[in-house]
């Protein structure tokens, strides 16, 4: 069955006939998705034939539309159309873990890439100096850049360390922590606090997903062995990319409790 076939039959097979129409048009279309009768990256039909084969008005399926790019069913090209959006894999990393993002997909087998935003020195921030334990007129390196693993855009990372440890962050090429771990700079152990956050416009598109979609926000202050904070981190995560998980176990029962 054809995706406009299978959209028609689950408009017309829909049991909640008092559902609005927009939803009802939404749901039939992520029916035909699921179902497999249109494969990422197939066409919708244009607005105004969708609105004439299912029989509703433009304003209605403008609106199952926008809800659904919205929340990355659909992708729309500026003088395109509307399109099933890609499958995206998820990636699944161990919280219990210290690593890159580069060993990070290697373990997996993926083939990574960054796209750097931005790698200089500059004066720190004051939320930088707390955070590192540097002296108020301290500059730090930044390193900005898109990680890409794959074809897909996952995150965005953008790390600070003191400029007394990283004075030529130019010098970085991939691997920040290979770079570190050369000068006996690599951090043993982190801190991270995640928070759930809505993409803002350009941090959307450089990831390639519709402004106001789900991520994740980690910060990460990372450590050497001698306690000394070596690295802040603020990444943002594709919610519908990524999975972190955490391995918990059970503390030693107090004396009397059972």
């Amino acid at each position: 069955m054809s995706g406009v076939a299978a959209i028609l039959d689950r408009m017309r097979g829909d049991d909640h006939l008092h559902a609005p129409l927009y939803m009802r048009l939404q749901r039939a279309i992520e029916e035909a998705l699921a179902s497999g009768s249109m494969a990422p990256g197939e066409a919708l039909p244009s607005e105004r034939d969708l609105a004439n084969l299912t029989d509703v008005s433009r304003v209605t399926v403008r609106k199952a539309v926008r809800d659904l790019v919205e929340r990355g069913v659909l992708v729309q090209r500026q003088g395109s159309g509307t399109f099933v959006a890609p499958r995206v894999e998820r990636v699944e990393q161990q919280l219990s873990r210290l690593t890159s993002f580069s060993e990070d997909m290697a373990r997996r087998g993926l083939t990574s890439r960054s796209v750097w935003l931005d790698r200089g020195v500059y004066p720190a921030l004051p939320s930088e100096v707390m955070a590192l334990g540097l002296r108020g007129d301290e500059k730090v390196a930044r390193l900005s850049r898109l990680r890409i693993a794959g074809d897909t855009p996952l995150a965005i990372e953008r790390a600070v360390i003191s400029a007394t440890i990283l004075p030529a962050p130019r010098d970085v090429l991939s691997s920040l922590y290979a770079v570190l771990d050369q000068t006996g700079h690599r951090p043993v152990r982190a801190v991270q606090r995640i928070a759930a956050v809505n993409l803002g416009e350009e941090d959307a598109r450089l990831l390639g997903v519709v402004t106001g979609s789900a991520s994740l926000s980690i910060e990460r202050i990372s450590y050497l062995a001698s306690g000394r904070a070596i690295e802040l981190t603020r990444s943002i995560y594709r919610g519908d990319a990524y999975d972190f998980v955490a391995e918990l176990s059970w503390g030693a029962p107090r004396e009397g409790i059972k």
